[in-house]
C-alpha cells in the first residue's frame, strides 16, 4: 500500500509537470513568432518595385499562423493529475509502535482510534495525527547526574528535610483513550503532564513519613502507596502505569553523617548484644556439657558395675561347666596319645617295610648296571679286537704304512708323501727302489 501511494503521488506530480510543459512549450513558441514577426519588419526593402521578391506591402499580413496557448489541454490535464493524487493524500500508514486518530479541519478530532496498518481519510480535510503506544520511561536522577540532567526531583520529609529521589517510572498511552488525550491532555505528555504528575504524588506521600522511615523500614510502603497514585491519577486521563521503581535516595550531607554515626552505634550495641548472648549461650552450654558428663560418668560406673557382677557370676557359671569340660579334655589328651603311638609304630613298620623293598630295588638295579657294563665291555673288547684284526690286514698289504705312522708320531714337522707302488712317471723311482730291499729285510731279521 505505501507503494501504490508513492506511485500515485509520482503520477500525479508526472501530470502536473506535462500540464507545465505543454504551457511552457506554448509560450516559447508564442515568443518565437513574436520574434519572426519583428524580424520580417526590419528585413522588408522599401524602395523594393511591386514584382521584386522582397517587395512588401504596407499592412499586408505575416506569413506566420498566430501561437495561442493550449489552455483548455493544461487544464484538464492539471485536472487528471488531481485524481491520483487526491487518491495518495487520502492513504494514511499508521506504523507499528504508534497510533493516530483522525483531525478535521471543521470538526476537529473524529471519535475512533487508528491502528497500525493503513487508513483512509478525506483528503485536504482530514488529516492524522500520531501518538507512541510502546512503553515511555520517566526517570528522574539524584547527585551530580541531576544536574548535568537536570532531572532531579526533591521531596519533604515529616521533618522538613529535602530529600532527592531516582524514580523511574514505566507507562504507556491507552490506544482506546486517544482521542481524549488529543482532545483534552497538554502536549507534549512526557514532559507536561507525566512529570507533574509523579513529582506531585511523592511531594504528598513524603510529608506522611521520617527519613529515616522512608529511606529504610518503610521504602516499600511509600512506593506503593505513590504507584497507587500515579497509577489513578494518570489512568483516569488514559495513560497506563505499569511499574514504578524509587531506585535511590539522596538525604542531607549533614542528617546522612549523623544517620552514619547513629547506625555505627547501633550496629556496636547490636554486636555488643550478640556477643553477649553468644557468652551466655557458651555459659549454659558449659553447664548442660558438665551435667551431662556427670550423668554420662554415674552412668559408666554403673555400667561397669553391672559388667563386673555379671562377670563374677560368669565366671562362676563358667567353672561349673569347666570341670567336666577339663576332664573330657583330659580324656581326650590321653586318647589323642595312645593314637600318636600307635600311629608312630605303623609309620615304623612301614618305614621299614619301605626300606626293605627300597634295598631290593637298589641291589635289583646294581645287578642290572653291572650286567650292562660287562655287556658294553664285551661289545668294545670285540669292536677293538675287529679294529685291529683290520689294521692287520691293512698293514700286511701295505707294509709301508706303519713307516708313515711312525713318522707322523715321530714329529709333527716330517711331512709325508704317498707314491704309487709301482713308480711310474715319478723320478725318484731309483730312490724308493733302493729303500724298498732295505724295508722288506728290515722286519725279517
Amino acid at each position: 500500500m505505501l507503494v501504490l501511494k508513492y506511485l500515485l503521488t509520482l503520477l500525479g506530480i508526472g501530470f502536473l509537470a506535462g500540464a507545465g510543459a505543454i504551457l511552457a512549450y506554448d509560450l516559447y513558441q508564442i515568443f518565437q513568432q513574436k520574434k519572426g514577426r519583428e524580424g520580417e519588419s526590419s528585413a522588408g526593402d522599401p524602395n523594393a518595385l511591386p514584382g521584386d521578391p522582397t517587395f512588401r506591402a504596407e499592412g499586408s499580413p505575416s506569413p506566420f499562423l498566430p501561437w495561442t496557448p493550449r489552455w483548455n489541454h493544461a487544464s484538464r490535464i492539471a485536472a487528471l493529475a488531481l485524481i491520483p493524487l487526491l487518491i495518495a493524500m487520502s492513504i494514511t500508514l499508521v506504523p507499528d509502535g504508534r497510533a493516530g486518530i483522525r483531525v478535521s479541519q471543521f470538526g476537529g478530532a473524529v471519535p475512533g482510534t487508528l491502528y497500525p496498518g493503513v487508513h483512509m481519510t478525506i483528503p485536504l480535510i482530514e488529516h492524522t495525527e500520531l501518538y507512541p503506544v510502546r512503553d515511555n520511561v520517566f526517570t528522574s536522577s539524584i547527585g551530580a547526574e541531576a544536574k548535568k540532567k537536570g532531572d532531579a526531583m526533591t521531596v519533604q520529609t515529616k521533618e522538613g528535610l529535602p530529600v532527592g529521589l531516582a524514580i523511574s517510572v514505566r507507562y504507556r498511552l491507552d490506544p482506546s483513550k486517544l482521542h481524549s488525550i488529543h482532545t483534552n491532555l497538554p502536549h507534549p505528555l512526557e514532559t507536561e503532564l507525566v512529570p507533574p504528575v509523579i513529582a506531585m504524588a511523592f511531594r504528598e506521600i513524603a510529608p506522611n513519613y521520617m527519613v529515616r522511615e522512608m529511606f529504610s523500614v518503610k521504602r516499600e510502603e511509600v512506593r506503593k502507596e505513590a504507584a497507587d497514585r500515579i497509577t489513578r491519577k494518570l489512568g483516569a486521563d488514559g495513560i497506563v502505569v505499569k511499574e514504578v521503581m524509587l531506585r535511590d535516595m539522596e538525604l542531607p550531607l549533614e542528617y546522612a553523617k549523623g544517620l552514619e554515626g547513629l547506625l555505627l552505634k547501633e550496629q556496636e550495641s547490636e554486636r555488643l548484644n550478640v556477643e553477649l548472648d553468644v557468652k551466655q549461650k557458651m555459659v549454659r552450654a558449659a553447664e548442660l556439657e558438665a551435667e551431662a558428663q556427670k550423668v554420662r560418668d554415674l552412668k559408666a560406673a554403673e555400667a561397669q558395675a553391672g559388667v563386673r557382677v555379671l562377670q563374677a557370676k560368669g565366671e562362676a557359671d563358667a567353672m561349673l561347666h569347666t570341670l567336666p569340660l577339663k576332664e573330657k579334655q583330659i580324656q581326650q589328651s590321653r586318647l589323642e596319645a595312645e593314637a600318636r603311638k600307635e600311629s608312630t609304630l605303623k609309620n615304623a613298620e612301614a618305614a621299614a617295610a619301605a626300606k626293605v623293598i627300597d634295598s631290593k630295588a637298589e641291589l635289583e638295579h646294581r645287578r642290572l648296571v653291572t650286567e650292562g657294563e660287562q655287556d658294553r665291555i664285551k661289545r668294545v673288547a670285540m669292536a677293538d679286537a675287529e679294529r685291529m684284526r683290520l689294521e692287520a690286514d691293512v698293514l700286511k698289504q701295505n707294509p709301508l704304512l706303519i713307516q708313515k705312522i711312525i713318522a707322523e708320531r715321530m714329529s709333527d714337522k716330517v711331512q709325508i708323501m704317498m707314491v704309487p707302488n709301482d713308480g711310474k712317471f715319478f723320478f725318484a723311482n731309483d730312490v724308493f727302489k733302493g729303500i724298498m730291499p732295505a724295508v722288506q729285510s728290515g722286519p725279517r731279521q
